[in-house]
């Protein structure tokens, strides 16, 4: 096997993953990017990062098919959301030739300490739904500043974007982990097509890698939401808890290195 060819097994196999885990509770981008930064350390990070949404956004798109077949979408907050996120996520994105994303590190490290600590306190967290006790209006508002905030950080940051729109989606909109995810999935989606918009005008990108991952992310996509499907929000909040305490790790260790 060539070098060619071993570095595109090696990044197929890390998209493979990355799209069942995504598929699940989010976080794939903690394996995917990583792997391409590993791969071309010589390549410029936004043309990885705009890569790195082509392989995300197939099998994001499929995991949101498959749990729309099996669960009922709510709309009145994933569209609000997705709209708002595809803005988000093009101001993230422009953000990132003009900001640097070290800044960000310690605030998402503390974020996500206190997403996991609340979740595995609050054992019911996510297991039901619930309802908000506000009006349609009010929701549909709470899920603008849900998916334009998150859009931004997407564009602009990127790891744990799945896992902080279950968590606030569960948390701010009464949803049980599964409706959560799907809904994630959705506005997941702008965010990645925006980015990939932005970043299509402004960087070359790896048009033939991003495929052959793309169709990698699609598979783990596909097995990752079965699964999901079949365990219901019990398995998706322990894979949960288990995908925030590697980003933990994983920026823990960014910050002392």
């Amino acid at each position: 096997m060539s070098s060619f060819e071993s570095i595109y097994f090696f990044l197929g196999l890390a998209a493979f993953f990355a799209g069942f885990v995504d598929a699940v509770v989010g976080g794939g981008g903690l394996i995917q990017t990583p792997a391409l930064l590993a791969a071309y350390p010589g390549t410029a990070p936004a043309t990885l990062f705009g890569t790195n949404k082509l392989a995300s956004v197939v099998g994001t798109f499929s995991a949101a098919v498959q749990y729309a077949r099996r669960v009922r979408i709510p709309w009145t907050i994933a569209l609000p959301g997705a709209v708002a996120a595809l803005a988000g996520a093009w101001l993230g994105a422009r953000a990132v030739s003009v900001l640097p994303g070290e800044f960000l590190r310690p605030l998402i490290l503390v974020l996500l300490i206190a997403v996991a600590v609340y979740t595995f306190v609050r054992k019911d967290f996510g297991q039901q739904g619930r309802s908000t006790g506000r009006s349609k209006s009010a929701d549909q508002l709470v899920a603008l500043l849900i998916g334009g905030g998150i859009g931004f950080y997407d564009g602009f940051f990127g790891p744990g974007t799945g896992s902080f729109l279950i968590f606030l989606f569960i948390r701010f909109c009464g949803m049980d982990f599964l409706h959560a995810s799907v809904t994630a999935k959705i506005v997941n989606v702008a965010t990645n097509l925006s980015a990939i918009g932005y970043f299509a005008l402004n960087v070359p990108l790896l048009w033939s890698l991003g495929a052959v991952m793309a169709v990698c992310n699609l598979a783990g996509a596909v097995a990752g939401s079965r699964m999901a499907l079949r365990h219901g929000s019990g398995f998706v909040r322990k894979l949960f808890l288990g995908v925030v305490a590697v980003l933990i790790l994983k920026l823990a260790y960014d910050l002392t290195v």
